[in-house]
């Protein structure tokens, strides 16, 4: 999902009303959490996501929810960890999914093809007769 760019449709996506306001102690952890990692995995440089640093989401976020509850010898929160990781893996999820779509409107993306290629399932299960379902041979996000 990318923010809409519609006035309309950007209503219906309440970031600082939904998100903001509801968690505010558990975002600025997560904020701080993301700076010691920067601080500790590319020090003295600005504050960014190198994404070629660490790309175990699920994995790292499993390991600090088993320490949830406690904090880090760095002084962060395990919890605020598993935040930050829940939304690495969400953000590239995402970014998957848009991806692909923009690879289905552009005609990159051929099934015969590009068997390997995961489009996410956009459509519901019982949609058999659209050209997308048609080919059985076409890889599904569901697993």
């Amino acid at each position: 999902m990318a923010l809409p760019t519609d006035a309309k449709q950007r209503k219906n996506v309440p970031i600082y009303s939904g998100v903001l306001k509801y968690f505010p102690n558990a975002l600025a952890a997560v904020a701080a959490c993301s700076k010691a990692g920067n601080d500790q995995h590319n020090p003295g440089k600005p504050l960014h996501w190198d994404r070629s640093k660490s790309g175990d989401e699920l994995d790292a976020l499993a390991r600090h929810l088993m320490e949830a509850g406690t904090v880090d010898t760095d002084g962060i929160r395990h919890s605020a960890r598993v935040a930050w990781r829940a939304l690495a893996n969400l953000e590239k999820e995402l970014e998957k999914e848009l991806e692909a779509e923009r690879a289905l409107t552009d005609g990159r993306y051929n099934p015969k093809i590009d068997k390997d290629y995961r489009v996410p399932d956009v459509y519901p299960l019982d949609c058999t007769e659209c050209w997308m379902h048609k080919d059985a041979a076409l890889p599904r996000s569901r697993d």
